[in-house]
């Protein structure tokens, strides 16, 4: 008799995009939810879950019933969503999405992925690494590896027999719902939570692992005292070398495909962990070199060769993703839409502390309204505020309505040797906009005009 079908609601957002794809490689029936179908109807990632047999309904309350074993949700999902309170209301269980991730993982021998920065990336990483050594990993991650990408699938997870590699989310403490044999945590600072908050969250986070921590530079101080039953491998007592996109760990050298020291880093902890998972050297190698990175991970886009797509949408991914290009190139032009009105709120006094540093001669920040997908959200601070205020300090940065005004304002900014910066999270447009951008600088248009309304 086949398992009952699991409803998925938000499942238009990477992270349940990715467990419904993961519950179809399982026979499981799916079906799933979401504001934006309801308003807008198809876009690619609606069209890769229909492909692989996803049924997709309104969120009216229709989704959990008849058939259905279980209503997934992530903290995103309000206590009043239709979907949510049908379930509740003819007894079908409710379940936070890391709660069925924490049960499929369960049988196989884990490595979890945590920090504040950088998870997709090293989880991307290592899942790549162990399938090259031959381990089968089953991996479940944030963004696609490309590719693992096709025309019906997400590259964001990859059915396997062997070791499990997925991320473990602090952003709503989810993390401590898992007791990995590994971790790796890649860093630690204010983002979710304040940062002595986000310090002890991740100290308990380690106190649930079993065999090793595989920490990133600084992490080992952040986290104080930890249990002495791990082993404890720390970035910062490994020399990485200094050569540009070379990576040297315990005697082997590596290039490293993916621009930006951030990345040298990400690279090192999925080397680190690879290796302590018995994948020899050369294998590590080769596999690298033929890594070709992740979607919306300074993901290189169109044919200019000038356009990189990220999902940087906080201040420090942001920096780290604009240092990046700014090695690469004499100036930087950046186009962000931010997630959401408290987020901004949040960050704005670090994200304008590291604008005041970037924004070197020949640079410009572009700011699109803050994406608005419905719910409850007090409008503490707009875009067209934030970007007056840094407008007033005498800052290169302006406020633009919608994406064909950033293509145009792009287009006459950018010198030759300009590289742009596409950068946000949540609104499944943006990859539109990255490609319009692109189409904009090489003189094909403007690109796509159509933005929900100014925040």
């Amino acid at each position: 008799m086949p398992e009952p079908r699991l409803h998925f609601v938000g499942i238009g957002g990477v992270g349940m995009s990715a467990l419904a794809q993961a519950a179809r490689d399982r026979g499981r029936a799916v079906s799933g939810s979401d504001r934006l179908f309801d308003r807008e109807g198809g876009n690619e990632t609606f069209a890769k879950l229909r492909a692989q047999g996803v049924t997709l309904m309104p969120q009216d309350g229709t989704g959990p019933g008849g058939d259905c074993g279980a209503v997934i949700v992530s903290s995103a999902v309000e206590a009043d969503n239709p979907d949510r309170r049908a379930a509740e209301a003819r007894g079908i269980p409710v379940m936070h999405r890391a709660a069925l991730l924490a049960e499929w993982v369960a049988g196989h021998a884990q490595w979890a992925v945590a920090g504040t920065c950088g998870k997709t990336t090293i989880t991307g990483l290592l899942g790549w690494l162990l399938a090259a050594g031959g381990q089968d990993p089953l991996v479940l991650n944030g963004g696609e590896v490309c590719a693992w990408s096709g025309p019906g699938r997400f590259g964001s997870t990859r059915p396997g027999s062997g070791p499990a590699v997925f991320e473990a989310d602090e952003s709503d403490r989810s993390l401590l719902r898992f007791e990995p044999e590994w971790a790796l945590i890649s860093n630690i600072s204010a983002d979710h939570f304040a940062l002595e908050e986000s310090r002890r969250l991740f100290a308990e986070f380690t106190r649930r692992v079993r065999c090793g921590l595989i920490l990133g530079s600084g992490v080992r101080a952040a986290l104080g005292a930890l249990p002495p039953r791990l082993e404890i491998v720390a970035l910062e007592e490994h020399a990485l070398g200094d050569a540009a996109n070379c990576l040297t760990w315990e005697g082997e050298t590596y290039a490293v495909p993916l621009p930006g020291r951030h990345n040298l880093e990400n690279a090192a902890l999925a080397v680190a962990a690879a290796r302590r998972a018995g994948v020899a050297p050369p294998v590590i190698r080769t596999a690298l070199a033929e890594f070709t990175g992740l979607r919306r991970r300074l993901e290189l886009v169109g044919g200019t060769g000038r356009v990189f797509d990220d999902y940087a949408h906080n201040p420090a991914k942001i920096s780290a993703a604009w240092r990046a290009l700014a090695e690469r190139a004499p100036a930087v032009i950046g186009v962000w839409r931010p997630h959401g009105f408290a987020p901004l709120a949040n960050w704005a006094d670090e994200l304008t502390a590291g604008l005041r540093q970037a924004l070197r001669p020949g640079a410009h920040f572009l700011i699109l309204p803050v994406y608005y997908a419905g719910g409850s959200a007090t409008r503490t601070l707009t875009a067209a505020d934030y970007a007056a205020r840094l407008a007033a300090e005498g800052l290169p940065v302006e406020c633009v309505p919608d994406y064909e005004r950033a293509c145009e304002r792009v287009r006459a900014l950018a010198q030759p040797n300009t590289r742009v910066l596409c950068c946000g999270a949540r609104d499944p447009d943006l990859p539109a906009l990255a490609r319009a951008l692109d189409q904009a600088l090489a003189g094909c248009g403007t690109g796509k005009s159509a933005l929900q309304p100014a925040g």
